[in-house]
């Protein structure tokens, strides 16, 4: 590794914030890879015999309604819910990076028209947008990745467009275009890299609005479709068994929030460390 990545991991990693995020995030992390390849039991067959049994050294975590092993439920709700947020992330920031840097570079009656389209889709508040968008593409893995992407696009797009408005007019980039290159190899050469680190805070945080949002869907039946799991619907399936089996909902509910945390810690140690006006806190 190379010495300047290893001293700003150093630097990162001595903020009280980022540790504490990290281990959280590598739990979850870690639950996510386990349940990629291992399970207890599995979390789909139902055993009726086994229904709503309290945890136990057979159950760590108990069984629901319908007798599956909690513990190995959550395992596979981490793995899908975490997948559907990544890749929400990893579209949205694509797609969004690439809309709001072509916008901001090139101007004109294209950037007029972005902002009027970002502006549209902003009117909508998030989880509404996604909402109808996961009733136009139905409640599936693609579907709600699709629809969450589309969501959150807009709020990627304005923070390159804003970065990639104010670099455009350094002096290097006039120097790239005085050499003879391009204007699509000026943008993608020195200007997009120096957007690199706002679109890595934004995509940290955009993380935990997925997560959340994804649950939120779920909870409310439009996520993925049963019997697969994930933890909103965990916490779903949960209400009508709060009294009589409340870890059903407390193991969901936790793991949802200490993901949150998680993620809320680390993003704000990423902001710690890649904003000027925070070097000296």
């Amino acid at each position: 590794m190379p010495a300047p990545t290893s001293a700003a991991l150093r630097l990162l990693f001595r903020r009280t914030n980022a540790r504490v995020g990290g281990v959280l995030l590598l739990l979850m992390l870690s639950a996510v890879l386990v349940g990629s390849f291992y399970t207890p039991y599995d979390p789909i067959i139902i055993d009726l015999d086994a229904r709503l049994q309290a945890p136990s050294r057979f159950h760590w975590l108990g069984t629901d309604e319908w007798g599956r092993d909690v513990f190995s439920r959550l395992l596979h709700g981490a793995t899908v819910s975490v997948t559907i947020s990544l890749c929400t992330v990893i579209l949205a920031t694509l797609a969004g990076a690439l809309v709001g840097a072509v916008s901001g570079f090139f101007g004109g009656w294209l950037d007029r028209v972005v902002v009027a389209l970002l502006d549209a889709l902003q009117a909508f508040p998030s989880l509404v947008l996604a909402l109808g968008m996961v009733a136009v593409f139905g409640p599936s893995r693609v579907g709600v990745i699709l629809a969450l992407s589309l969501a959150y696009l807009p709020s990627v797009a304005r923070v390159v467009r804003s970065s990639v408005m104010s670099i455009r007019e350094k002096e290097y980039i006039e120097a790239s275009r005085v050499m003879g290159n391009s204007e699509w190899y000026t943008l993608m050469r020195h200007v997009v890299p120096n957007c690199i680190a706002p679109i890595i805070v934004l995509a940290t945080a955009l993380f935990g609005w997925a997560l959340l949002t994804e649950s939120s869907l779920s909870f409310l039946g439009l996520g993925v479709p049963p019997p697969m799991s994930s933890w909103g619907g965990m916490l779903s399936d949960s209400r009508s068994y709060i009294g009589q089996a409340p870890w059903l909902a407390i193991v969901p509910g936790l793991s949802i929030s200490m993901s949150l945390l998680g993620i809320n810690l680390f993003g704000d140690a990423l902001r710690d460390q890649f904003d000027p006006r925070m070097k000296n806190l």
